[in-house]
């Protein structure tokens, strides 16, 4: 199946994902919303918080934009992950967050990653040949204009002076694994996503790294939903604490800790 015809397949699998959340409330679980690129540690997370705990949270895993959109249109969550301030704002400034739990829980780093057999060489500067790069292809990247993994794309693209020669040649996923996958898969040449994504696949490999001053900081927050139930609180808290930072570390995040 082709990039292009595989549009409809993703939209159908976001909302099935989504569908799960109100599901897994119903059994008696957290349900926790977070960004696409957190899918593989929170996966260790939650089983690390199980076998200390005895208590289970379930995951819904989609764009941040996706899923700040669920939350506002009928909730279904009792944290909320993004990969981006703006969409942990989005809900804040509607009150649908509970503002005091929000803290900037993690960092990561962008990368350009190729297929993992592909013989590419690219230095990532100022007015670097990407284009002539893709020779012919197109570059994968997150959705530019809503997800976070392509909004820090497209900035520093801007940023380095590039964007516009490769703007109309872009294969748009919507999240940042989807991107992932059209690399890891040989469906495009080049894309862009997190270091955390790159390392959990060894279908590519990284081809060089955007520097922190090309983009905006990449922070994740995470908070309670308003209204969540008082059990969620208690997973809040083990995402901060040791268990969850070694996982977070060795999957390559940046663990910070810090509130807003």
């Amino acid at each position: 199946m082709s990039v292009l015809n595989t549009r409809w397949v993703r939209g159908f699998l976001a909302a099935a994902l989504l569908a799960i959340a109100p599901l897994a409330a119903q059994a008696g679980t957290i349900t926790v919303f977070a960004a696409a690129s957190l899918t593989d540690a929170l996966g260790d997370v939650g089983k690390a918080y199980q076998a200390k705990t005895g208590n289970s949270a379930v995951f819904s895993f989609a764009s941040s934009s996706v899923l700040a959109k669920q939350i506002e249109a009928s909730g279904g969550a009792d944290i909320f992950m993004s990969a981006d301030t703006d969409w942990m704002d989005y809900l804040d400034s509607r009150s649908l967050i509970a503002h005091d739990t929000r803290k900037n829980l993690l960092g990561n780093h962008l990368v350009l990653i190729a297929p993992a057999g592909a013989n590419v060489s690219l230095t990532i500067a100022p007015h670097f040949d990407l284009l002539g790069t893709l020779q012919g292809g197109r570059l994968s990247v997150a959705d530019p204009d809503s997800v976070p993994a392509g909004k820090y794309a497209r900035t520093a693209l801007t940023t380095l002076g590039v964007w516009n020669g490769v703007v109309n040649h872009l294969v748009q996923a919507e999240n940042v694994r989807v991107a992932l996958a059209y690399v890891s898969r040989g469906e495009a040449p080049l894309g862009i996503v997190y270091t955390t994504d790159a390392v959990s696949d060894k279908g590519v490999r990284v081809v060089g790294t955007f520097p922190e001053n090309s983009h905006a900081p990449i922070v994740y927050p995470a908070a309670l939903v308003k209204d969540a139930r008082p059990e969620a609180k208690a997973f809040l808290d083990f995402l901060s604490g040791p268990e969850a930072t070694a996982i977070f570390e060795k999957d390559g995040f940046v663990v910070l800790g810090a509130h807003p």
